[in-house]
């Protein structure tokens, strides 16, 4: 019952934020690319030598294969080009367990704040501005719905292409053709846009990671429950008939006496 109560707000949040963040992506999309002029250090790709993974887990167990999914897809990267930045207590586990660098670690509860998505994306973006990283790369889990949630991995800087681009949860058609205005130019504007694009896009996956593990635990805890109740109804019924056997050999016994 507790875990079907956190499911429900996780995935109410989840699903609250995505107007918002489908239009952040379509203006943050559709404004770069009719900035034709405009450069950022946020967009500059680079050779990738050394790459930074933002790794978000659970903090606890109890979720099924949940956190072993997104574990297997970092895993796929190479230790000795990578630094890991863990989201969630189990992430950090993982970091440590496969001898992997640990650039930082942050927790974040079972009600995701936009706050901690910042300090996450900020962290990533010094790393990626100071040219310590080449590239940074978010691995999570999406959630689809109750009974299934899904393991990804997408680039997070620099930031992407124009067209034809996805991030978990967001679709978005090709760039159109109308025309934009800036005011005041499109460098202010983009250079204010751009940063905060990458905190409420983290927040974004950071309510999806959330909402997937309340979701793998309540189907966790429900199936246990199930377990648990049929190895009760197993076990009374050995019980009984134990003591039906029981029963019945006592008054053979008894039987047997009186006509002896």
């Amino acid at each position: 019952m507790v875990a079907a109560s956190k499911m429900r707000k996780a995935q109410q949040a989840a699903i609250d934020a995505g107007p918002f963040a489908r239009t952040l992506y379509r203006i943050q999309r559709h404004a770069t690319a009719f900035a034709s002029d405009f450069t950022h250090p946020l967009l500059e790709v680079r050779e990738v030598r050394r790459r930074a993974v933002i790794l978000i887990a659970a903090d606890k167990g109890l979720c099924g294969g949940l956190n072993a999914n997104v574990f297997r897809v970092a895993a796929q990267f190479d230790p000795e080009s990578t630094i890991f930045i863990a989201a969630g207590r189990k992430a950090a586990q993982f970091v440590a367990r496969s001898r992997r660098r640990l650039a930082a670690e942050f927790a974040y509860g079972d009600s995701p704040r936009f706050p901690e998505a910042r300090a996450i994306a900020g962290m990533a973006r010094d790393l990626f501005l100071r040219k310590e990283v080449d590239e940074v790369v978010v691995v999570a889990t999406r959630f689809v719905n109750t009974l299934t949630q899904e393991p990804v991995s997408f680039r997070f800087l620099p930031v992407g292409e124009i067209t034809g681009v996805k991030i978990p949860g967001v679709e978005l058609e090709s760039a159109d053709t109308r025309e934009c205005l800036f005011e005041p130019d499109a460098a202010t504007l983009l250079a204010y846009l751009l940063p905060r694009y990458l905190s409420i896009s983290l927040f974004f996956v950071l309510l999806h990671a959330k909402a997937s593990e309340q979701s793998a635990r309540m189907v966790s805890m429900k199936n246990a429950t199930d377990n648990a109740e049929s190895l009760i109804k197993d076990l009374t019924l050995e019980y009984n008939t134990r003591r039906q056997g029981s029963i019945t050999t006592e008054l053979l016994d008894i039987a047997g006496g009186q006509a002896g």
